[in-house]
């Protein structure tokens, strides 16, 4: 009787601490998942001609698709704030919603025609511990000549 409560246990701790491990491993690819959406966006806003980077509703139609096709990119929360650099004048933000619809918040004053600062971040509930978590970059973008 002992031995098969001793037993009984020993499994018990090893699948507990297989579906911790499997949590573990779902949040990592949950953050890369992220990482790889924050970076796709970014790339895709630095191949835009100043003028479409700097242009509200052209920014906002290219949100209004995921930034990857992968299920987790589509399960985020997309915030890009553009503003002018290195002196704001105040901040044009979006935002992607899990459904995709895209809410324009602030619209800036003025972006300027030399240099922006772009935000972009994603964020979840994750799957370990349930915690919100954001993943985001920012880039600056002049308004130069493409070759």
């Amino acid at each position: 009787m002992v031995a098969a409560l001793l037993l009984a246990s020993f499994f018990a701790s090893l699948f507990e601490a297989n579906a911790l491990c499997l949590r573990f491993i779902a949040a990592s690819k949950q953050s890369v998942g992220a990482i790889e959406a924050v970076q796709a966006r970014a790339e895709v806003f630095r191949n835009l001609a100043f003028t479409d980077l700097t242009t509200t509703s052209y920014v906002r139609s290219l949100l209004a698709t995921a930034a990857n096709t992968s299920d987790f990119a589509k399960s985020t929360t997309e915030v890009v704030k553009i503003a002018a650099y290195p002196t704001a004048n105040g901040v044009t933000q979006m935002t992607r919603a899990m459904d995709g619809t895209v809410n324009l918040d602030s619209t800036a004053t003025s972006l300027g025609s030399t240099l922006v600062k772009v935000d972009i971040s994603q964020s979840w509930t994750g799957v370990l511990g349930g915690r919100q978590r954001t993943e985001q970059t920012s880039l600056i973008v002049s308004n130069g000549t493409k070759k």
